[in-house]
């Protein structure tokens, strides 16, 4: 039934990653993220209805503006697909019930990070701390526990003192983490372990490629961060549970 109901939640999730195009591309540029209409970011054309049909459209155009030509980006089909399948994981994961809504907000969320972190190197206040305290009141809301609260303060604070001793570390991951916390609870742990795992493998093969001067490129940690996340959000406590299990005599 769950899986059913995650298939119905598909084509929401479409429009929900199209909206979030929007939000990644307008929300750094602070500008209005209901007006005016989608553009052309090229020639300014106003893009129509059956030319915004998320992943379909780009698809039918091949990837490039009706009136321009201009290429767009493969970034907005992608944000559409993975916004649809975390909203459908989401729904699949928690059933039809409150956690799934939390949930499905909170992977939105770290889409939306992801995909302006990507683009214009930043996580925007305007998305991450609204975010965080909505998903901190309605996670102490549903499951009244103080460790939302706990996983917030410590998560932030870990990274902030990652942040002060090294370079490639910004306020916004902070920020992040802060997010990741009031959703996560105990498991935020999982989540850091794995997104710092999963942004030392791009390093280390920027090192090899380049040597020093890797040091001068910029990796962006916020979508490291929200892989981690998302696993711990599908399977955090089987992990942390199996990594305190290694640590048991038998």
């Amino acid at each position: 039934m769950d899986l059913a109901l995650a298939a119905f939640a598909l084509a929401p999730g479409l429009v929900f990653g199209s909206f979030l195009n929007v939000v990644a591309a307008r929300v750094p540029l602070r500008r209005s993220v209901v007006s005016p209409p989608s553009a052309c970011m090229s020639c300014g054309t106003q893009i129509a209805w059956y030319d915004n049909v998320p992943v379909l459209s780009w698809l039918v155009l091949r990837g490039r503006c009706r009136s321009c030509s201009a290429a767009i980006p493969a970034r907005y089909p992608a944000v559409e697909l993975v916004s649809a399948l975390l909203v459908a994981g989401s729904v699949w994961k928690f059933g039809l019930h409150s956690e799934a809504l939390v949930a499905a907000f909170f992977c939105l969320a770290l889409v939306a990070v992801s995909a302006t972190d990507i683009e214009h190197g930043i996580i925007p206040n305007r998305i991450v701390l609204p975010a965080a305290a909505v998903v901190l009141a309605a996670q102490t809301a549903l499951r009244p526990s103080p460790q939302w609260a706990i996983g917030a303060l410590a998560a932030s604070g870990f990274l902030f003192a990652a942040a002060l001793l090294s370079r490639g570390m910004g306020m916004g991951d902070v920020k992040l983490a802060l997010l990741l916390g009031a959703m996560l609870g105990k498991t935020v742990s999982v989540a850091l372990l794995l997104g710092m795992f999963a942004a030392f493998v791009p390093a280390i093969y920027l090192l090899l490629r380049h040597g020093a001067a890797a040091r001068k490129t910029k990796l962006p940690f916020g979508p490291f961060l929200a892989i981690g996340a998302v696993i711990a959000l599908f399977w955090g406590p089987q992990l942390l549970s199996r990594y305190w299990s290694l640590f048991h005599l038998h």
